[in-house]
C-alpha cells in the first residue's frame, strides 16, 4: 500500500481529471446546470467617413458586440487604372484596432465619374481587366478583410445601353470576386435599390451569385436635390425588399438604413443641407420645434424660420427606424448596413438588437 501522502496526491490528480473531462460537456447534459446562452450573432455592418475618423472609429469600437464589419470610405475611383486614396485611407491603427475587437475591416471604393466614362470602363473588357488590377492592388495594401465597390454614377449612355452596361457591372463584379475570395477576402457590393421604376441598371441576380453581401441603400426617397419628404417609408421598404429577396440570398442581403436627413429651403430650387441625425435632432431642440412623427413614413421632421427663410428638415432616428424594421423581419433579412458611424441617434443602437 502506498504511503497515505501518495494516496492523497493520486486521489486529487483523479479529481482533477474528472473534473476536466466534466467542463468539456455541455451544460444541458448536466442536469440541474443552466445551459450559458451563445452570444448573439452580429448583425449590423457601417460605413466609416473619412472626414470626421476618429470620432467614427471611437462609435465603432463602443458597438464592437453589434458590428462585424466596418467599411471606411477610404478610396476613390479615378480612372480603369487609377484609385486614389482619401485622407487617412489605410491607418494602420483604425486597421488593428477594428480586427482587436473582432471586427472584420472592408474598405469602401466610392466614383464619381461622369456616367459614360464608368459606363466605358465596365463595357470594355481590356479597361475592365485593367480596373480589377487596380481594385487588387488596393485589397492586397493592407490586411484588409475584402472590398466594397459602390459605383453609384453607372448609366446607360450613348451606345452602352441598360442590357451592356448591366452585363459589363455584373462581369466585372463576377470577376473581381473571383479573384477577392483567391485571396481569401470578401467581396461586398452596393446597390441602389430597385424598383418598378428605379434600379434596372443592376442585375440583382448575378451580383447577389458572385458576392458576399449586397448592400441596397434603402434611402433617399426624397434627397437634397428634390422635393422635401421622408428618406424612406415601410411601403417603401416593403417594395425593395419583395424584389430583393426575389434575386437575392436573404442572407446576403444587408439593407441600408438612414442616419442622417436633408434640410429644405422651402420653395427654393436649392440643393437641401446635410444633417446627420444627432445635428438634426439638436438643430430641432435649438429652434424649440415640436418633435412630430409622420404617421406614412414614420419619419421625424419639424419647420423652422431662417431669417426669411421657412426650412423643413426630414431625419431619421431610433423612433423612426423602430418602425421600419418589422418590414426586414417579415422579409427574412436580418443584416442591416449603417449610413454613417458617428450620425446615429445613440439609441438606435438598442433598435438594432433587435433584428
Amino acid at each position: 500500500m502506498p504511503p497515505r501522502n501518495m494516496r492523497n496526491a493520486r486521489s486529487l490528480a483523479v479529481l482533477a481529471a474528472v473534473g476536466a473531462v466534466l467542463a468539456t460537456v455541455p451544460a444541458a447534459s448536466n442536469p440541474g446546470v443552466p445551459a450559458v446562452p451563445a452570444p448573439p450573432p452580429r448583425t449590423v455592418s457601417a460605413w466609416l467617413p473619412y472626414w470626421d475618423q476618429d470620432a467614427a472609429y471611437k462609435n465603432a469600437l463602443r458597438h464592437a458586440d453589434q458590428l462585424h464589419t466596418v467599411s471606411p470610405f477610404w478610396y476613390r475611383m479615378r480612372s480603369a487604372g487609377r484609385v486614389d486614396p482619401h485622407t487617412g485611407a489605410g491607418e494602420r491603427r483604425i486597421v488593428d484596432g477594428l480586427h482587436r475587437a473582432g471586427i472584420k475591416v472592408v474598405p469602401t471604393v466610392m466614383e464619381t465619374l461622369q456616367p459614360d466614362a464608368l459606363a466605358g470602363v465596365v463595357t470594355d473588357p481590356g479597361r475592365r481587366a485593367t480596373h480589377i488590377e487596380a481594385l487588387l492592388r488596393i485589397a492586397r495594401s493592407r490586411a484588409y478583410d475584402g472590398l466594397d465597390l459602390d459605383y453609384e454614377s453607372i448609366a446607360p449612355t450613348g451606345d452602352a445601353t441598360y442590357e451592356k452596361v448591366r452585363d459589363g457591372y455584373a462581369t466585372l463584379v463576377t470577376d473581381l470576386c473571383r479573384r477577392l475570395h483567391a485571396l481569401r477576402k470578401q467581396c461586398i457590393v452596393t446597390v441602389s435599390p430597385k424598383t418598378a421604376g428605379t434600379g434596372r441598371v443592376w442585375d440583382y441576380k448575378r451580383l447577389g451569385a458572385a458576392a458576399d453581401r449586397l448592400r441596397v441603400m434603402a434611402y433617399n426617397l426624397h434627397w437634397a436635390e428634390g422635393a422635401p419628404g421622408p428618406l424612406s417609408t415601410p411601403a417603401w421598404y416593403d417594395e425593395i425588399l419583395r424584389r430583393a429577396t426575389a434575386e437575392v440570398p436573404r442572407n446576403k442581403l444587408e439593407t441600408g438604413l438612414p442616419a442622417y436627413g436633408w434640410d429644405w429651403a422651402v420653395g427654393k430650387r436649392e440643393r437641401a443641407r446635410h444633417v446627420t441625425s444627432r445635428e438634426a435632432e439638436a438643430l430641432r431642440r435649438k429652434v424649440g420645434a415640436p418633435y412630430r412623427i409622420d404617421p406614412r413614413s414614420s419619419t421625424p421632421h419639424f419647420t423652422y424660420k431662417d431669417g426669411r427663410t421657412s426650412r423643413t428638415v426630414w431625419y431619421q432616428d431610433a423612433r423612426g427606424t423602430a418602425a421600419h424594421l418589422p418590414v426586414l423581419r417579415r422579409h427574412g433579412v436580418r443584416h442591416t448596413v449603417l449610413w454613417a458611424l458617428g450620425f446615429e441617434d445613440p439609441a438606435l443602437w438598442r433598435e438594432l438588437a433587435r433584428t
